[in-house]
Parts: C-alpha cells; structure tokens; sequence
C-alpha cells in the first residue's frame, strides 16, 4: 500500500517518542511506501504564538527566555531520539541554524513591535521544521533513505491568506507528484512538514491550527494513497468523551459526514477540513494511538460497514455563550438575520449554531464564550436603536450536546428519545438545531447540566 502516515505533537512529544514514531515507520516500510507527515512537538506551536505576542509587546526578557527554552526542548529530544554521534551532530547543527533563524525573525517583530500575518506564518512554521529535522535523524539512524521536506517544498502551494491558507489543489497535485512522486519512485522516504505550505510567490503559509491533518490528506489525494493513518494519542473516534463517559467506546467505522459533525464539534484527533481531499478521492482515512499501535482504530470511508446503530456518538461542546435577540418589529422584516450575521462576521465572530421562531420574533446563536462581550457590544451598537430590535439577552454558562449518527436520517422518533432522555434527568434545554441532513441534532443546556445530558443519551442508546 501507498500511506501517508502523519504524526501528531502528543505522537513526537519528546525524543523518546520520536524515536518510537520512527520505529512505527520502519516497521510498516518493510511492506510499504510511506509518507511521513509531522506535526510540531507537543506545545511547540502554542509556545511560538506567544513568543510572538511577547515580542509585539517589546517584553525583551521573556523572549529571550521562550528562545532559550525552545532550544533547550529540541535539543533534549536530539539527545533523546538519536545514539549515533554523527547523525546527532548532523541534525544539532540543522537545529542550531533553525533556532538562529528563529530568533533573527522574532528580533524583527520585537524591534518593531508589530506582527504581520504574513510574519506570524513564518514564526509559527518554525516548530513543524525542527520536529521533521529530528524524524529525519531517527529514521536515517534506524537505516532508512529519507529526505525532509518543507511543505511548500513538496509543492503544496496555496493562497494569501495566512494564517488560514488554502491550497490550490490542482496546481499542488502536479508540484507534489513530480517532487515526492519521484523520492518515492527512488525508494526515498519523504519526511514532510506538517501545516505549513507556501503561496504562489514562494512565501510560507499556514493551514490553520490542526492543519498537519490537512497536509497529510492533500498530499494522499496528491499522490493517490491508499490511505491516510493519522497517529495521535487516542484509538480513535469515540462514541463519547470518555472523561465524561467511562463507558464510552471506541467506534471501529464512520462515514465521512459523520467524522466530519464530529470534527466540527471537537472530537479529538481530527481537523474537519482535513477530509476534503480525502472526499474528493474516495481515500480512506484511519486514526490510530502511537501509544496503542495493535489498535487498529477508527476507519472514515465513503461507505463504512453498515451499522444497527441510530447515533454513532454524543458529543459536548464546552466554553460556549447564547445570545437571543428578540423584537416584535423583526417579524416579516427580510434582512434581520443577515444583518446580526454580518455584524458578527465583521469581527470574525464565528456562529456555531443558529435558531430562529417560525414567529421570527427572536433568533438564538451560539458563539465561543471568550467571544462573548465583544459581540455583546457590537450587536446592541449596530441594532438597538433602531426599532428593529427590542431586546439582546446572553446566557454564558451553557454547553451544546450534538447527537450525531447516519442512523438517524429517516428514522422516526430520534428527537423524541432524545430528549426524553434528557427530560428524564430533569434537565431544561435552552434551544434547538437541526439540520435537513438529519444527520445531527444539536441543543443547549446549562453549563452544570452539561456531562448528565451525555450521559443520557449515551446510556439510551445503549453505545
């Protein structure tokens, strides 16, 4: 088989771990093309985003600092991973020239006090380079031919928009089979960058946050794998959080809808973007524990086995805020919900969940908590006032459930058992969505009455 395996932070925490990682590839080499997908190191990435802010606060000290830490954290798991002196010295040398890197590009935003998108992107990309690096030193140490490559050196290209880049993917399939197609037709492995790509004009971008599942996947759909094995810290999709249900299992098969209602609502190990290309091809994509490897995990397909199951998995959305905006002038009024969208979007306010009364007398949205005052404050600005809207209230102490499952299309009495199971606990639900796929149903309750309403509904459908 043709895979892309791609390795998440938590998979290439330390040395220690990058050396199993390697170990991983090694074995299924023996039988197989692989291409290998690294993300930055656990905490990496979160660590450069506020290196970034530091220095556009002019905080001298504290950049200096998070440098030196870097450094240190890399060269412990150099240490760590590798035993042959010359491979050791060899990747030390291409970390030490990073890190110098690193630190002249902070310098700039430090003197200057400002960050760009377009600098940020170029920060941020620093913690895929040094992980892949220390890959390479691992799996060249274990006797395998390996190459590293950045992202946009394997030819995925992308737009402008940094920070949340789009690959062009046709442009991108040609780059990437003629670079990585011919590694591979020369028995090399690739070692690539997750994440990080560049745009038209050679400047580096990024895919958004979790995009190292997304570069794993264009590159499959690039080069036709067979499948795409994202490696993380967890057997797979799981019927519920299983800090919240003990119970809770992993699911051997979903369909692409499903995993990807699941992603949208924070599933952990999958990026919704992710499987886009992986669509588009018909490629199988399966998550796997680096922790766990005789697991075989969870397969996403076009057609999983079929199932019995009516709802594959209950999921709960923390840190969430309501906001319902009310008014009797609203009702026939075209526009209204347009414009408290727009308003929100102008602030790159996202809205995860919508519902409005057949009266049009009120709509409900949902929004992330942290975002909640300055919403507040640029919907009563753009709306009270104006005869349109009578009232906004906001409740900041809720959750959203999301019961999601292919089973349910077409299959009567679902919302029924649902919250009569919640009913039955007692809990009051605040508002309701469903979409005409029927392929998930979402509601809010109260922050305290969050992990009782999972289990509800887990425990009625016996998962």
């Amino acid at each position: 088989m043709r895979l892309v395996m791609k390795f998440g932070g938590t998979s290439l925490g330390d040395g220690g771990r990058i050396k199993n990682a390697a170990k991983l590839v090694k074995e299924y080499l023996e039988n197989n093309e692989v291409i290998v997908v690294c993300s930055a190191m656990a905490g990496v990435t979160d660590t450069l985003f506020a290196l970034i802010d530091k220095a556009s606060r002019g905080r001298v000290r504290d950049v200096e600092i998070t440098l030196s830490n870097l450094s240190d954290k890399h060269y412990r798991a150099v240490d760590d991973a590798l035993n042959d002196e010359l491979i050791k010295n060899d990747v030390k040398s291409i970390v030490k020239e990073l890190i110098e890197d690193l630190r002249r590009a902070v310098l700039s935003i430090l003197y200057l006090r400002e960050a760009t998108p377009r600098s940020r992107d170029y920060v941020v990309s620093f913690g895929e380079r040094l992980s892949t690096r220390i890959m390479w030193g691992a799996l060249t140490e274990l006797g395998t031919t390996c190459k590293y490559l950045d992202g946009g050196d394997a030819g995925i290209i992308t737009d402008s928009n940094f920070g949340e880049a789009s690959p062009l993917m046709e442009i991108s399939k040609l780059e990437v089979k003629r670079r990585v197609g011919s590694l591979l037709d020369r028995g090399i492995t690739p070692i690539i960058t997750g994440y990080i790509a560049v745009n038209e004009e050679g400047v580096i971008t990024t895919l958004g946050r979790g995009g190292s599942d997304y570069t794993a996947t264009i590159l499959g759909y690039c080069l036709d794998a067979d499948e795409v094995w994202l490696w993380s810290d967890v057997d797979g999709l799981m019927t519920a959080d299983p800090r919240i249900v003990k119970d809770a299992k992993v699911l051997s098969t979903v369909s692409f809808n499903e995993a990807i209602e699941m992603a949208i609502f924070g599933a952990k190990g999958l990026h919704p973007r992710a499987l886009e290309p992986a669509m588009k091809s018909n490629m199988k994509v399966r998550i796997r524990n680096t922790f766990n490897p005789s697991h075989q995990g969870t397969l996403i397909s076009l057609k999983p086995e079929k199932s019995d199951m009516i709802v594959k998995a209950v999921l709960l959305v923390k840190d969430a805020a309501m906001i319902s905006v009310r008014g009797a002038s609203m009702v026939g009024r075209p526009g209204t919900v347009a414009k408290i969208l727009e308003t929100l979007a102008r602030e790159n306010i996202n809205v995860m969940m919508i519902s409005q009364s057949v009266s049009e007398s009120s709509v409900s949205i949902v929004i992330k908590r942290d975002v909640l005052t300055k919403a507040l404050n640029k919907l009563e600005t753009a709306l009270l006032g104006t005869g349109l809207v009578e009232d906004i209230e906001s409740e900041d102490d809720v959750n959203v459930i999301a019961v999601v499952g292919e089973g349910m299309k077409g299959t009567p009495g679902v919302a029924s058992r649902v919250f009569g199971a919640v009913a039955k606990k007692g809990i009051n639900i605040r508002m309701i969505a469903q979409g005409s796929s029927e392929l998930n149903i979402s509601f809010v309750v109260r922050e305290e009455d969050g992990y009782e309403a999972v289990r509800a509904i887990h425990e009625e459908y016996k998962l």
